[in-house]
């Protein structure tokens, strides 16, 4: 049974940071790309970042600069560090095998003084 489970979102001011983590269990986690995406209130999920099982990366151009994202493959997570936080990108955060098209629950993290 795959699970993918996301924690770390919160309430946040705008300039702050938070860190989001991802466990997943279930799948071959050394052979899977992983990305986080999210989704705002009345819009569609978009991507946020990427990396490969190698740890090649690929952010939104949104988020380049002020998020990170990273994976140990000893623990089967997948980190996405944000700074610098901005109020648009309060949404849902959803960790996603690539490989296998699993989605995690989400987790909410809002931007706002």
């Amino acid at each position: 049974q795959v699970q993918l489970v996301e924690s770390g979102g919160g309430l946040v001011q705008p300039g702050g940071s938070l860190k989001l983590s991802c466990v997943a269990s279930g799948i071959i986690f050394t052979y899977c790309a992983m990305g986080w995406y999210r989704q705002a209130p009345g819009k569609q999920r978009e991507l946020v970042a990427t990396i490969t099982n190698v740890g090649r990366t690929n952010y939104a151009d949104s988020v380049k600069g002020r998020f990170s994202i990273s994976r140990d493959n000893s623990k089967n997570t997948v980190d996405l560090q944000m700074n610098n936080l901005k109020p648009d990108d309060t949404a849902v955060y959803y960790c996603h095998d690539e490989r296998g098209d699993y989605w995690g629950q989400g987790t909410q993290v809002t931007v706002s003084s």
